[in-house]
């Protein structure tokens, strides 16, 4: 086996070959080999992507090869992705600012690591090298915990109430329609009141097997609706999903009656035979994450 390092440049530069147009041979080469670095790391595929689509775009913007960016073609680029676009009030937000800079650096450091040998590669070849593109005194500083828009709040709980009670209603006026639907309808005010009631995100609500939910010995009044399992998690970098049990609290005890009605009058009439999931679709198959949005 060979003991380069995944990602290096020896690995993903064909040997022997002199390309016509060697410069956009190369970066497409470092996208490559950073992508099996990040790939090494077990990183999700989604992120890998998303990752090499932002560098893409900033040598789109600049018109430039990462062994030609300097700090100056950095701050352009956020400063243009600052200003507000057409019918937005606003650019970019604080948080994704942030992580754009921090997306770049990551890459930056790929090449510069001596481990992979770019930076002697690139100045071997088009006598340049990489250099950092963001510093201390360019990048958005990680002062506070919470970053989003101020006018961004949670739901007030007669707004929680109003939400609801929308979704209580909307079986009757797909049914007055004469349209289909019902049933998914009455379904989706379940998973509306159990994912408010436990706090779990869509991939995690999604992938809840009914033998995730569990008693609590220590609040019996509960039942079989004591706890829910969360097996599927929000991974860390590189690692597997985590895993957490969310107990019923008494001030949402309600939501074991929502449990109840979904698992013993209306579950069944999706026929899903010996499916394990606890959310099901009309066609018998687990309700994914997208279906999480109501649909």
């Amino acid at each position: 086996m060979s003991g380069e390092a995944p990602g290096s440049a020896r690995l993903v530069l064909a040997r022997n070959v002199v390309h016509l147009d060697p410069a956009p041979a190369m970066f497409t080469a470092m996208l490559e080999g950073w992508a099996h670095q990040q790939a090494a790391q077990f990183l999700q595929s989604d992120t890998i992507k998303a990752r090499l689509r932002l560098i893409r775009r900033l040598e789109e913007f600049t018109g430039l090869y990462p062994w030609q960016w300097t700090p100056q073609e950095g701050e352009a680029f956020i400063t243009h992705l600052r200003a507000p676009r057409p019918g937005k009030s606003k650019g970019m937000e604080v948080s994704t600012a942030r992580s754009y800079e921090v997306t770049i650096t990551l890459f930056v450091s790929y090449l510069l690591d001596p481990r992979y040998e770019w930076v002697r590669i690139c100045l071997d070849r088009f006598g340049e090298a990489p250099q950092a593109v963001f510093h201390e005194g360019n990048s958005v500083a990680h002062t506070v915990d919470f970053e989003a828009n101020p006018s961004r709040r949670p739901l007030a709980y007669d707004e929680i109430q109003a939400l609801f009670d929308a979704a209580d209603a909307r079986p009757a006026q797909i049914r007055s329609q004469g349209r289909k639907g019902t049933l998914c309808a009455l379904r989706d005010a379940a998973v509306l009141k159990v994912i408010y009631g436990y706090g779990t995100r869509r991939t995690e609500s999604s992938k809840v097997d009914l033998v995730d939910l569990r008693r609590n010995p220590k609040a019996p009044a509960f039942g079989p609706y004591g706890s829910v399992l969360v097996r599927y998690g929000k991974s860390t970098k590189g690692a597997p999903s985590r895993r957490r049990t969310v107990l019923t609290v008494p001030e949402l005890d309600w939501v074991t009656d929502t449990w109840d009605y979904w698992l013993t009058e209306l579950r069944p009439l999706f026929s899903p035979g010996r499916h394990p999931a606890a959310w099901v679709t009309e066609r018998a198959g687990r309700l994914s994450s997208p279906g999480f949005y109501g649909g």
